[in-house]
Parts: structure tokens; sequence; C-alpha cells
């Protein structure tokens, strides 16, 4: 949805004369060279799309930081190319169960790729559902699959193969507890229903606690009613959702930061695009992985005073108690690995040693058990 159109277009003129000819050679000679250059800029017409509102606040990286980036990048590399953004936010092309259907198949040319909905199509990308206590620092996951999306050939070929080029990198910060009811120790736990959607619920095995599918949209109502009694998410998910207000007990756990996806172009659109676009939006995709990054160090600690102030309250789970959860769960790595592929040893590799490499230490070895 991106076509390329030449800002000095050809219009039928009157026949000339050799006065018109003239004065015109003439006017054309006295031209600034700016004039000149302009003439020359292509103006890109480019649908950016995401199947949530900008209000949310991985799809306001892309309004706010990764447009505007675009734009920044070209102005101050020669102004070649301008770009005529489509916006279509808040699902109006698309819902969140086709976000890479919607780039791969070109319906937008560049857009929000939830690879966390697409554990059959990307289950290389879904590695930190797979691997929790690993780390809670969320900075790190996400510039660790800025890299590991360019330098692990597996991931890289999914990519390809998809027909999408990822340009930023997008994260959760590490989930906790909300609950009806405090969580001293483990045993808290037990035979406590507790919402836990998809792969999260494997989190919870040992621990005797009952997962209970639902969203971040059902929480509320879930909890309000019943049907769980508390909710494994993280701070800035849960603030808008008011959750705080039927399960005021907060225990941080640190089960890990997760990598959710990012923004994407489609291969065949980016391909066909200007050198100098294509730079712009490689750029502009680190950009607003760091600017992401800060955003959600922000949002944490405002979210976490506005509950505290709202009545929450907050403790820490021992680290007897934690390191008793961790070494409870049975090994869901290599069983993620198992089913994923030869080449899901590799990216377990890669992701741990990045998780060292930044002189952290995983809770649990999930690599070394997998490959073992």
């Amino acid at each position: 949805m991106s076509e390329i159109i030449r800002t000095a277009e050809t219009t039928k003129t009157p026949r000339a004369t050799r006065r018109t000819f003239l004065a015109g050679a003439a006017g054309a000679a006295a031209l600034p060279v700016f004039s000149i250059k302009a003439s020359a800029q292509q103006t890109l017409n480019v649908t950016i799309a995401a199947s949530h509102p900008v209000q949310n606040f991985w799809v306001a990286m892309m309004k706010n930081v990764f447009q505007p980036e675009v734009e920044k990048h070209l102005r101050d590399n020669g102004n070649q190319v301008r770009v005529n953004w489509r916006e279509a936010y808040g699902g109006t092309l698309y819902k969140f169960q086709d976000t890479m259907e919607a780039v791969r198949d070109n319906i937008t040319d560049i857009g929000y790729v939830g690879t966390l909905w697409e554990g059959s199509t990307m289950p290389l990308q879904n590695v930190t559902y797979f691997t929790p206590f690993s780390t809670g620092d969320h900075g790190l996951i996400a510039r660790t699959f800025d890299q590991l999306n360019e330098s692990v050939p597996a991931i890289k070929q999914n990519w390809n193969g998809l027909n999408m080029v990822p340009l930023s990198s997008f994260i959760t910060d590490t989930y906790h507890i909300w609950s009806t009811f405090p969580v001293r120790t483990l045993d808290d736990l037990r035979n406590r229903k507790i919402s836990a959607p998809g792969t999260s619920a494997n989190w919870l095995t040992g621990t005797g606690a009952t997962p209970v599918d639902g969203a971040l949209t059902t929480y509320y109502t879930d909890i309000q009613t019943g049907v769980s009694e508390g909710a494994l998410s993280f701070f800035v998910g849960i603030l808008p959702t008011r959750v705080y207000e039927v399960a005021k007990y907060v225990t941080k756990c640190d089960v890990g930061a997760m990598y959710v996806g990012g923004i994407a172009a489609n291969k065949q659109r980016h391909d066909r695009w200007p050198a100098a676009f294509q730079k712009a939006v490689a750029e502009a995709g680190k950009i607003t992985t760091q600017k992401h990054v800060e955003d959600v160090s922000s949002r944490i600690a405002a979210a976490e005073k506005e509950m505290v102030d709202k009545g929450s309250i907050i403790t820490t789970l021992a680290d007897a108690e934690r390191k008793r959860w961790i070494t409870g769960l049975p090994n869901i790595a290599k069983t993620w690995a198992d089913t994923s592929g030869a080449a899901s040893r590799d990216v377990l590799r890669a992701y741990f040693a990045a998780i060292r490499a930044a002189g952290q230490t995983p809770g649990r070895d999930w690599d070394r058990e997998a490959t073992s």
C-alpha cells in the first residue's frame, strides 16, 4: 500500500512562443538551486496500522516516536523523500488476531506485529514466554531482540519467510501477582484461581494454583465476580484496567519481562522503497526501541505510585519462596524446544548468552537444561 509519486508532474501547457520560451528560460536560470533539487523529491504514500488504539503504550510509540523519527531522518539526510502517512490505528483495518497476516499480506505497509499471538508461525520469537524468571530487565530484552532478529539466522529467515522486515522491539515489564489475598509464601497460592492466559499458565505449574484463561480486558470482571482470585500481569498493562481496585494485594515476584513483537514492514514493499527511506525506517526503529524502554520504565514507577495512592498493598515475595517456585517448575523450555525445531536451541543459547553478557544471572539455566 505504498507508492512513489513524483512531485514534479507533467502537465499540458499552451503552445510556447519565442518570447515565453526566453522568459521562461531566464526565469529558470534565476531559480535558486534548492528549487531544482526540490523538483526531484519523491513523495511516498505509506500505510501504517495497528490492531490497538494509540492509547495503547506499544502503539503510542508508532505514532509519537517512530513516525516523527522517520520524518526527521529524511529531513536531516538530504530531504530526498517526503512521506505521506496513511494512518489506520485502532483496528480499523484488522484485529489483533491478524497483526502478522496484515503486514505479511500487505494490508498495511508497516504495522505492529504481535509475535506473542503467533505461537505456531513465529515460535522462536516466543522464547521468553517459555523461559520465565530469566530476567526482569525489560530494556535488556528489547535490545537483545533487536540483535537476535538480525544475528540469529533462523529468526531472520522466519521474518523473511513471512514477508516481513522487523524494525523495532516491544516488550512488557516484568510480571507480578495481583490478588484478593496476601501472598507471603508459595503455599498461599495453593487452591487459588489465578488469571494466567496462554503460555503464562505454565508459570503456575507446581504452585498449586489453578490458571484461569482470560485477558487484560477481562481480569477486572473475572476477579470481581469470583471467576478468578487474582492475575499474573505487569504494572504497565494492569494500570489502565484498574484491576488493583478489586485485587489490592500486589506481590512482586519478578517472573520476567517478555518480548511481544514490534514494528515491522512488508518486505516486498520495503525492498521497493528508495534506499533513503529504507535507512530512515531502520534508524527510526532503533530509536523507537530505546524510547519504548524509557517510556516503560517511567510508566512502571508512575503505575506503582498510583496503585499505592489508591490503596494497593505492595510486598515482595521472599527470595527463598521465589527460588522454591522456580525450582518447582517443569522443564518447560525443553518442551518448547522439542516442538519448535532444531533452531530453537540456537535461540536459547543466543538469548541466555545475551543475559549473562549483561552481567545478569538467570533464575534458572533453561538453555543448559534444554540442550543437555
